[in-house]
C-alpha cells in the first residue's frame, strides 16, 4: 500500500519507449490512462534529461481519446482552455479547474457515505446489490475519476464540518465564475 501512496515512476527511453520501474516492462499510453483510472498517480520523466514529461503525456492520452470520439471536454470549454493560456500567468483557469474537480471529488465521495454501513437502509435486502451497481455506474460515468478517494465509511465527526466546508467551496466557485464571466 506504500507503493500506492507515491507516484508511479515511468522512464522515458531515447526510443521514445515507456518503462514501468515498479514492474520492470513497457507501457503504453493506454497502460498509464488505465493506472490513473484505478486511482494511481503517474510520473513520466526522460531517462537521459531527467526531464518531467508527465503534463505532455497526459495531454496526449486526453488528445487520444477525444480524437477516437470519446469526447469528454466540450467544445465551448476547450476554447475556454485556449483563451486561458492567452492570459498573462494563466488567469484563474487553473484554479477554477482543481476548485471543480476538487468539488466533484467531494460529492461522489459523500454520496458513497451516504450509502454506507452506518445509512438505516443498510439493513434493506439487496443494499450492497444496489450500493455496488451505485458505485459502478459512478466509476462508468467519471471514467473512474476520484474512485480510489470512495471509501465507503462515514465518520460522525468529519460530516458535521462539512456541510460549511461545502458552503464555502460553493462560494469560492461562484467568485470564480464571476471572474471569468468578467474576463469575457
Amino acid at each position: 500500500m506504500a507503493d500506492q501512496d507515491k507516484p508511479l515512476l515511468i522512464k522515458r527511453y531515447a526510443s521514445r519507449r515507456l518503462y514501468n520501474t515498479e514492474t520492470s516492462d513497457y507501457v503504453t499510453l493506454e497502460d498509464i490512462a488505465g493506472f490513473i483510472r484505478e486511482g494511481r498517480e503517474v510520473q513520466i520523466v526522460d531517462l537521459k534529461t531527467g526531464d518531467d514529461l508527465t503534463r505532455q503525456y497526459l495531454l496526449q492520452i486526453i488528445a487520444e481519446h477525444e480524437s477516437r470520439g470519446e469526447n469528454v471536454l466540450p467544445v465551448n470549454v476547450l476554447n475556454d482552455l485556449v483563451r486561458s493560456y492567452m492570459v498573462p500567468g494563466g488567469g484563474v483557469m487553473p484554479q477554477f479547474l482543481q476548485t471543480s474537480f476538487d468539488m466533484l471529488r467531494e460529492s461522489q465521495s459523500k454520496m458513497m457515505e451516504n450509502m454506507s454501513a452506518m445509512n438505516p437502509m443498510s439493513k434493506m435486502p439487496g443494499f450492497e446489490a444496489m450500493k455496488a451497481q451505485q458505485e459502478a455506474f459512478l466509476k462508468a460515468m467519471t471514467g473512474g475519476f476520484g474512485a480510489a478517494g470512495w471509501t465507503g465509511g462515514a465518520e460522525e465527526e468529519k460530516s458535521d464540518s462539512s456541510g460549511e466546508d461545502l458552503d464555502d467551496i460553493k462560494k469560492q466557485l461562484a467568485a470564480l465564475q464571476e471572474k471569468l464571466s468578467k474576463m469575457k
